[in-house]
């Protein structure tokens, strides 16, 4: 009867808790059934402030160019150019590179992502930034496919964020001349929504910076097409002139502008080093952006491969001798060169951004400056000798970018140097080649372009009508001043990664 008895309450209440859920299912509103998730933001609730289109965009900074975990960051960016010797082969100027059936660069994730961002901002909510994120959301397209452009010339260009059965999946590529419009097309619709250096958010692309980049890209574009003519890589339809105007424009407007300015403080043998060593650039003049690291929060591993590993790569010759001696002449012609039998005597009377860029016996490579400033060693030879990432391959070690700091730079991740991503001197030479490209270079031209940058390290000015033949000259088929104006940009940006590109 127990057990009876029982069975009959079981049953009961489970007929009961069944009842009760039908009704609850029945009665419940439909849409608690289809609720958002609530712990992560879904798309209909989030393209609705400019707040939503700040932090979409944080994303893409990621992208701009740091320091890597293990490497000597910005600094080798010239590797396997004719700047920087690594000690391992290159399969791609080795003519060994095969292509892959994947990847290889080829990767549209990044500009599927900001097509989706162009696509909706127009739709947010009306705010004193919306304007300006759609100009930063321009800007980094442009980067985007710029990136793709340097690696593979012709593409598709795609300005919407496709599905997986958009037609445009299959679409064919597009000459890299149109790829190239469309990318300073999405640059001059950023000018004009971007704002201005002192109204624009900190950190973030600003338009000047716009500027800045439009001058690299035509340049970039208005060469290849000129000295790739007759070759399998001529662009169709070429019309290099045509980009040379605009990057000798952008770059004029940025100077014009007046808002940056070269950074010195009347210490040619010093000056052109601190840019690249030092951890906060906000009062730096020069400097349009920078990123920034802090102990604790974010850091990198950079001062310990610069000063204290080799990392298996060398600063070339060729570099080395392009330097101009103290009286402003190469070193084929100059009474003051003493030749290279020793560092020493290889940056004695050359040009002193040669004396800031490589070590020489008797620099310091570890400062303890919490121990009062006491060095405790100092470069004496490059470690040719070693072997793996201690090894400096040709003998001329980077100084660009050290700052000799044992406690807060050289430990495991200690590092917080800034790494420069865009700044007025690179602006400055864009508009002298180009300039000299259209054949329109002045002495006034000069003046505000190269010879800033001269006067910083007490040059001697570049003078257009008395430029001396280098018998050293690599491209004896372009004249005289594009010659010097080449060897400018070769010397002031080396190892900021323009070499290869």
């Amino acid at each position: 009867m127990l057990i009876f008895k029982l069975s009959v309450m079981k049953s009961l209440l489970k007929n009961i808790g069944l009842s009760f859920a039908l009704i609850f299912i029945f009665s419940c509103n439909k849409e608690f059934l289809t609720r958002n998730p609530l712990n992560q933001i879904t798309e209909p609730e989030f393209w609705k402030t400019t707040s939503d289109l700040e932090v979409y965009l944080n994303n893409f900074y990621a992208t701009l160019p740091d320091w890597g975990s293990h490497d000597g960051g910005p600094y080798w960016k010239d590797n396997n150019s004719d700047n920087m010797a690594p000690g391992l082969s290159n399969t791609r100027l080795a003519g060994l590179l095969t292509l892959p059936a994947t990847g290889g660069g080829w990767d549209w994730s990044n500009v599927r992502s900001v097509n989706l961002f162009i696509q909706k901002a127009p739709s947010v909510a009306q705010g004193d930034l919306k304007e300006h994120y759609m100009g930063e959301g321009l800007f980094f397209r442009a980067w985007f496919y710029f990136t793709l452009l340097q690696n593979f010339g012709d593409l598709p260009w795609i300005d919407q964020p496709l599905q997986t059965n958009s037609e445009e999946l299959y679409k064919s590529r597009d000459p890299r001349n149109v790829i190239a419009d469309h990318i300073l097309k999405d640059l001059d619709d950023a000018i004009l929504l971007l704002k201005d250096k002192e109204t624009a958010p900190l950190f973030r692309i600003n338009r000047s910076i716009a500027l800045a980049f439009k001058s690299r890209v035509a340049l970039y574009e208005g060469t290849w097409e000129k000295y790739h003519a007759g070759t399998a890589f001529a662009a169709a339809n070429p019309d290099p002139q045509k980009y040379f105007r605009q990057a000798a424009d952008a770059a004029n407007t940025l100077m014009q502008e007046g808002k940056y300015s070269i950074f010195t403080q009347g210490n040619p043998k010093k000056d052109y080093s601190l840019l690249f060593n030092q951890s906060n650039l906000s009062d730096n003049p020069e400097v349009l952006l920078w990123r920034k690291y802090k102990l604790g929060i974010s850091s990198h591993n950079g001062q310990r491969y610069l000063a204290i590993l080799a990392g298996n790569t060398g600063v070339t010759r060729s570099l080395v001798r392009s330097f101009l001696c103290t009286d402003g002449k190469p070193i084929a012609t100059s009474p003051l060169y003493q030749g290279d039998h020793s560092l020493q005597q290889t940056v004695a009377n050359r040009d002193p951004r040669l004396d800031q860029l490589i070590f020489k016996p008797g620099d310091p490579v570890t400062i303890d400056y919490s121990g009062g400033g006491d060095t405790l060693s100092f470069f004496s030879r490059a470690a040719i000798n070693l072997g793996g990432e201690n090894r400096d391959v040709t003998g001329y070690q980077i100084e660009k970018g050290v700052y000799p700091d044992k406690t807060l730079q050289q430990g495991d991740f200690l590092s917080t140097t800034a790494p420069i991503i865009f700044r007025l001197a690179e602006a400055l030479l864009n508009y002298a080649e180009a300039k000299a490209e259209l054949g329109e270079m002045t002495q006034g031209d000069l003046d505000r372009s190269i010879n800033l940058l001269r006067d910083r390290v007490a040059m001697p000015h570049l003078k257009i009508n008395s430029i001396e033949t280098d018998p050293n000259w690599e491209f004896t088929e372009i004249s005289p001043l594009l010659n010097e104006v080449r060897r400018e940009r070769r010397v002031e940006v080396s190892w900021e990664g323009f070499r290869l590109a």
